[in-house]
């Protein structure tokens, strides 16, 4: 997506392209979040949430309202994001929400040990996939009180 003036609603990092384009489908479909910014890999979502690298113009107090983060990704994997993110005072408070394939046990527990607010496992068919992400958009981006 196109860097905007307005602020970014949800963060999604994703590397499987066929589930992030049905992430951003079932976003546009449910009318939920206009400012989606799609990270990759693990160090391009770190890059943009800590404003570095073509983030760095970024200030760092624009969070996103949700990040959406796959376990399984290239360079950084998820855990590792998850855990810079909620280990440093300035984004702590950012909701995260894993959307993974993984139902490995430790990658729950861990997901949870480190501050993840909320895991999901994708759903396999389209319908059901769609469905979790409506869902996950409409609590986090209309229902949910972030502190200010």
């Amino acid at each position: 997506m196109t860097p905007s003036t307005s602020p970014i609603e949800i963060l999604l990092v994703e590397d499987n392209p066929q589930d992030l384009e049905l992430t951003l489908r079932a976003l546009k479909k449910a009318n939920i979040a206009n400012h989606i910014e799609v990270a990759r890999d693990g160090e391009e979502a770190l890059d943009y949430v800590f404003c570095r690298g073509r983030h760095a113009e970024r200030r760092i107090s624009d969070t996103p309202r949700v990040i959406l983060l796959d376990l399984k990704l290239p360079k950084i994997d998820g855990l590792e994001v998850l855990k810079q993110i909620k280990s440093d005072e300035r984004t702590r408070n950012t909701p995260v929400v894993v959307l993974t394939s993984s139902k490995e046990q430790t990658d729950l527990v861990e997901s949870y040990r480190l501050g993840v607010n909320s895991y999901i496992v994708k759903p396999v068919g389209f319908e059901g996939f769609a469905a979790a992400v409506q869902k996950l958009g409409m609590y986090w981006l209309l229902l949910n009180q972030p502190p200010a």
